[in-house]
């Protein structure tokens, strides 16, 4: 707010609005408690009147609107919305790259994923959003998953593989060989997440101690996801409808973060290709990996390993793309400058900038105005010296009339 009040005209001050939306994290601490959330609002709500803006209130979204909001986002950002218009015509028509991206968004404590099915018809009308935009109409398909983010799968993942730990020591394939954490037991049933797996253990600590197998660690993480019960032609997992994958998806978010932190976000590297680079970078002893990032915070660098082997076991077991569709999953941080996330979706629908009609005149492109301008500076230019030219020498331009 303090970098916003320095880069916005004092005089636009009071007509800028601000807009406040939580995530899955207050989502959460309501299902705890609805007192303890609304108070948090509160607070947040009296700073932010502090500051001289058009302060429009803080609430808690729905998780199918995150979804939702991300999805406008980056297809906003890419220019699949509005149509594109020829220079010499106001008839605007459709390019081939008109298709909308599909949305993958991981965050701390959710993951949505949203797209437009080819199927028009959903058989769960739960999971389904009608927009129209610029003339448009856009049948959406959209799903979140709670308690699967990836902090939240982790807090999952540990509350049931302690259930058959023999002591208070946790041999876990998720952290490098050589780690070593303790964690408290009231911790790991603190959040609503965990309380599936919730039984009394007989002491109050216990010690995670990595040895680092991707393989076994894919197998745990796959444990999270019950894919025994889908009442519908197809499901991703926990009895969620899902329908067949269509076309490409941006991963943004977490899924961006851990991906490029392990190198792993480029297009040219195939499925196979992240599976062998994450067997062997969870396989790194410990103490290499705070040698080789030593600039990293401990916490986070601790599990990468885990996130790693989490988003590629949630994208192939949860949502089923494969190794061949994998090359349509796009991880992105930013467009065109712009953070890919659901905020800027959030505010675009907030302050209605995307109209649900296509404008009568779609405005320029910046390249076509200045081919334009060239043009007709162009024409003036020889105008004007066919005019000097008459003017000048006028008998030379009549005398083959004589």
């Amino acid at each position: 707010m303090e970098r916003a009040r320095e880069v916005i005209p004092r005089s636009q001050h009071q007509e800028t609005p601000v807009y406040l939306g939580a995530t899955a994290g207050m989502r959460l601490l309501r299902m705890e408690s609805e007192e303890l959330a609304d108070r948090v609002l509160d607070v947040v709500e009296r700073s932010l009147s502090n500051y001289p803006f058009d302060f429009q209130g803080a609430r808690i979204i729905t998780g199918q609107e995150e979804g939702a909001y991300g999805w406008i986002t980056i297809n906003y950002l890419l220019g699949k919305f509005s149509q594109k218009t020829r220079w010499f015509s106001i008839v605007p028509y459709e390019t081939n790259n008109q298709e909308t991206f599909g949305a993958l968004d991981l965050g701390g404590a959710s993951t949505q994923i949203t797209f437009v099915p080819q199927n028009q018809t959903t058989e769960s009308p739960d999971n389904a959003l009608q927009f129209r935009l610029y003339g448009k109409d856009y049948n959406v398909y959209t799903h979140s998953f709670l308690c699967y983010g990836k902090d939240q799968a982790l807090w999952q993942k540990l509350a049931k593989d302690i259930q058959v730990a023999s002591n208070e020591i946790l041999r876990d394939p998720c952290f490098h060989p050589g780690y070593k954490k303790v964690v408290n037991v009231s911790d790991l049933y603190k959040t609503p997440c965990t309380k599936r797996f919730e039984m009394t253990l007989p002491f109050q600590q216990f010690e995670i101690q990595g040895i680092g197998n991707y393989q076994q660690c894919h197998q745990s993480v796959l444990e999270l996801f019950n894919t025994s019960y889908c009442p519908y032609s197809q499901c991703a997992f926990n009895g969620i409808f899902l329908p067949p994958l269509q076309g490409d998806f941006g991963a943004f978010s977490a899924f961006y973060f851990v991906m490029n932190f392990l190198n792993l976000t480029s297009e040219k590297v195939s499925q196979e290709k992240v599976t062998e680079m994450m067997k062997k970078f969870c396989s790194q002893p410990w103490e290499e990996i705070k040698t080789s990032y030593a600039g990293v915070k401990e916490k986070y660098l601790s599990e990468y390993c885990f996130s790693g082997t989490y988003i590629l076991s949630l994208l192939l077991q949860g949502y089923h793309f494969t190794a061949d569709s994998w090359e349509h999953i796009h991880f992105i941080g930013k467009i065109q400058g712009s953070d890919a996330g659901w905020t800027l979706g959030y505010m675009l629908n907030l302050t209605n900038m995307i109209p649900a009609e296509q404008p009568l005149s779609t405005p320029l492109s910046h390249s076509t105005y200045v081919f334009l301008m060239v043009l007709f500076s162009l024409v003036l230019v020889i105008v004007a010296i066919i005019g000097l030219l008459i003017f000048h020498k006028p008998s030379y331009f009549w005398k083959d009339m004589v």
